[in-house]
C-alpha cells in the first residue's frame, strides 16, 4: 500500500476511521442544530448513514479499489436517513461514479472524485441553499484539485480539502443569517469536515507505518485490527477490518423493531454489546430499531422481547449470503430486482384486505400507533415508523414500497426531513412511484382521503397533491435545546408551538400552545375543519377539554379528536 495511491483495502480503512471520527462526534454536531424540535438529529442521521455504508463495504474482498468505492456508494444510498444523510450519500455516489471502475486511486483522480461527488450532490438537490455542507464539500473539492495540480500525493489532497472544508465551515455563519444569530456553523458542514478528518487519519496512519516510525492509536489499530477490535462503540465501527467474511465470529446480521411503552435504549444498547458487534439501537420510548452481529440470535431476541413486542424481524447469515453481497456490491446504484405480484401476502401486517389486486397503493411514514391504524383504515398499503426523531431509511421506504406488489405506488413522506430519502427511494423502485411531499402527518391524512384504489394515477396525483396543499398543519412539543429562531430567544424544556413547521409560539403550556397557534391559522385560512391528536404520555382528558375549548372558540368548525400516540409531540393538528 503506498502513500502515492488508494487501493481497496486502503478505502476500507477510509471508510472505517471516518464511521470512528463520526461516531465520537455526532453528539457535537448534534448540537449545532438549529431548529430546537426533538427531529432526527444531523449527527445522528449521518452516522447512521455512513454505518450502512460501512457494512456494505466491509463485506467486500479483493484490493482494488472499485468494488469498494461502489460498495460505500450502494450503503449510503440504501442506508440514508434524513436530509443530510440523502446528500452524503450523493457524495459518495459521484465518488463512486468516477471511481468505481478503477484499481487504484491517485492524487487526481482522487480529486476528481471528490468533485464528482460534489457535482452528483447539487444535481440531487432541488434548491441548493450555500453556507451549509455542499458549500463544504464544493470547497473542499476545489482545494483538492489545486493540490493536485501542485503534485501532492493522496495525503497532501486530503489535508488540503480538510483544511478548507474547515476554513468554508467557520464561514458558514456569514451565509446563513440563522446559523450567526445562533453563533454555530452549519451541522451537515460540520459532519463533512468529520469525515475528511477520519480519511486522513486513515492514510497517515499508513504513511507512518510504512516509514516503521512510531504509529500512534490510530496507525497501530490499522495494523492490528484483531487487537483494536474491543466493544467500544467507536473502536469498534472504526475497525472491523476482517477481510475474510468466512472468518468472522458474528456470522448472524439481525435486524428487528421493538414495540412496547417506556423502551430503554442505552440498556439495550448495553445488555446487546456483550452478544456481538456492530450494535445500535434508535428510536423512541415506543418504537426502537435493533441492528447487531451475533453468533446466535436466540439470546439476543430472548434478551428484548422483555421491554416489548419484537416486529419485522430479520436474520440473514452472512457466510451463506456472502457471493450475493458482493453481487450486489458490484451493481452498486442500480435499482434491485423487481417483487413477484403473486408473492405479496394479503394477511401481512400493514397490508389492507383486497388491496394486492390493486393498480395504485399508498406507503405512508408515521409514529404512532393511533395514526398508524388511521392510515390503514384509510387504505395505506404500508406505514413505514419514522417521523420526528427516526428518519427512516432510503431501504427502509424501499423495501415497503416493493412489499406492496403493485405497479404504482404513492408515497407520503409526512415530515420535512424525510421527503429526500423518499425522493431516492422512489428513483430506486422498479415500479412507478410519486412521491407526494407531505410535510406533516395531517398534510399526509388529508392526501390520503384522496386517494381511492380504483382511479389511475393521472387522477390520484393532482387530487392527492391539492389536498395536502388545502390543510394548515400544527404542532406542539418541547425545545431540546437553547437557541434563538427569528425574534423567538428560545430555552431548552419550553413548549413550542409550530405552524407550517416554523416556530411561532413559545410558553409553559401545551394546550394554551395549541390554541394560540389554531388562531394563527384560522385567521390564515379560515377553514371548517379542525383535526387533533394527542401523543403518547399526554392525558385524554386533558385532550378532550382542549377539543372542548376549540369548540368554543370557533362554534362554526366542527372539531375532532383522535389519539394518535405519536412520541415527543403531545399534539398533531390540523385546520381544512
Amino acid at each position: 500500500m503506498s502513500a502515492t495511491e488508494i487501493d481497496g483495502r486502503l478505502l476500507r480503512e477510509m471508510v472505517a476511521a471516518a464511521a470512528r471520527v463520526l461516531e465520537a462526534e455526532k453528539d457535537a454536531v448534534n448540537a449545532l442544530n438549529v431548529f430546537p424540535v426533538p427531529d432526527g438529529d444531523t449527527g445522528s442521521n449521518m452516522a447512521l448513514t455512513l454505518e450502512a455504508a460501512l457494512r456494505e463495504v466491509e463485506r467486500v474482498q479483493g484490493t482494488e479499489v472499485g468494488p469498494v468505492a461502489r460498495a460505500l456508494a450502494q450503503g449510503s444510498l440504501m442506508g440514508a436517513r434524513g436530509n443530510s444523510g440523502v446528500i452524503l450519500s450523493q457524495l459518495f455516489r459521484g465518488f463512486a461514479q468516477r471511481s468505481g471502475s478503477l484499481r487504484t486511486l491517485g492524487p487526481a483522480d482522487l480529486a476528481r472524485a471528490l468533485q464528482d461527488g460534489v457535482d452528483t450532490a447539487y444535481r440531487a438537490v432541488m434548491k441548493p441553499v450555500e453556507g451549509t455542507m455542499l458549500t463544504v464539500a464544493r470547497q473542499a473539492a476545489r482545494a483538492a484539485g489545486t493540490a493536485a495540480r501542485q503534485g501532492r500525493d493522496v495525503g497532501g489532497i486530503l489535508e488540503a480539502a480538510l483544511a478548507e472544508a474547515e476554513a468554508a465551515l467557520a464561514r458558514t455563519p456569514e451565509q446563513l443569517p440563522i446559523l450567526k444569530k445562533a453563533g454555530v456553523v452549519d451541522s451537515g458542514g460540520k459532519g463533512y469536515t468529520c469525515i475528511l478528518r477520519g480519511w486522513l487519519e486513515a492514510v497517515r496512519a499508513v504513511d507512518t507505518a510504512a516509514t516503521g516510525a512510531p504509529a500512534g492509536a490510530a496507525a497501530d489499530a490499522l495494523q492490528d485490527a484483531g487487537a483494536a477490535r474491543d466493544r467500544s462503540p467507536a473502536t469498534r465501527i472504526a475497525f472491523r477490518l476482517d477481510e475474510e467474511i468466512a472468518r468472522i465470529p458474528f456470522p448472524y446480521d439481525t435486524e428487528f423493531f421493538i414495540r412496547g411503552h417506556g423502551i430503554p435504549l442505552d440498556a439495550i444498547r448495553a445488555g446487546l454489546e456483550p452478544l456481538g458487534d456492530s450494535v445500535y439501537v434508535v428510536g423512541s420510548p415506543e418504537l426502537a430499531k435493533v441492528h447487531i452481529h451475533t453468533a446466535n440470535p436466540g439470546p439476543v431476541l430472548d434478551f428484548c422481547i422483555r421491554y416489548g413486542e419484537l416486529i419485522r424481524i430479520e436474520i440473514h447469515n452472512m457466510r451463506e449470503q456472502h457471493e450475493d453481497l458482493r453481487a450486489r456490491a458490484a451493481e452498486a446504484g442500480g435499482p434491485p430486482d423487481p417483487p413477484d405480484p403473486s408473492g405479496a401476502d394479503p394477511q401481512e401486517p400493514g397490508a389492507s384486505p383486497g388491496q394486492v389486486a390493486a393498480s395504485t397503493a399508498v406507503v405512508a411514514v408515521a409514529s404512532g400507533e393511533g395514526i398508524e391504524s388511521v392510515f390503514l383504515s384509510l387504505g395505506a398499503s404500508r406505514v413505514v415508523a419514522g417521523g420526528q426523531s427516526m428518519n427512516p431509511s432510503t431501504e427502509d421506504i424501499l423495501a415497503a414500497i416493493r412489499e406492496t406488489g403493485v405497479p404504482v405506488v404513492f408515497v407520503l413522506p409526512n415530515n420535512r426531513n424525510v421527503i429526500l430519502a423518499a425522493r431516492q427511494a422512489a428513483e430506486l423502485a422498479p415500479v412507478e412511484v410519486h412521491v407526494i411531499p407531505t410535510r406533516s402527518v395531517l398534510e399526509g391524512l388529508a392526501a390520503m382521503v384522496a386517494w381511492h384504489p380504483d382511479a389511475g394515477a393521472d387522477r390520484l396525483l393532482p387530487a392527492m397533491q391539492r389536498a395536502a396543499e388545502e390543510v394548515e398543519s400544527g404542532e406542539v412539543t418541547w425545545a431540546v435545546r437553547d437557541t434563538a429562531v427569528g425574534d423567538l430567544t428560545i430555552r431548552a424544556g419550553d413548549v413550542l408551538g409550530l405552524h407550517g413547521g416554523d416556530i411561532v409560539v413559545t410558553g409553559r403550556d401545551p394546550e394554551e400552545a395549541v390554541k394560540a397557534v389554531v388562531a394563527r391559522m384560522v385567521a390564515k385560512r379560515g377553514g371548517e375543519v379542525i383535526t387533533l391528536f394527542w401523543g403518547e404520555g399526554t392525558d385524554g382528558t386533558r385532550a378532550q377539554a382542549l377539543a372542548a375549548d376549540l369548540r368554543a372558540l370557533y362554534p362554526d368548525h366542527e372539531v375532532e379528536v383522535h389519539f394518535g400516540g405519536q412520541p415527543l409531540y403531545p399534539y398533531l393538528f390540523g385546520l381544512e
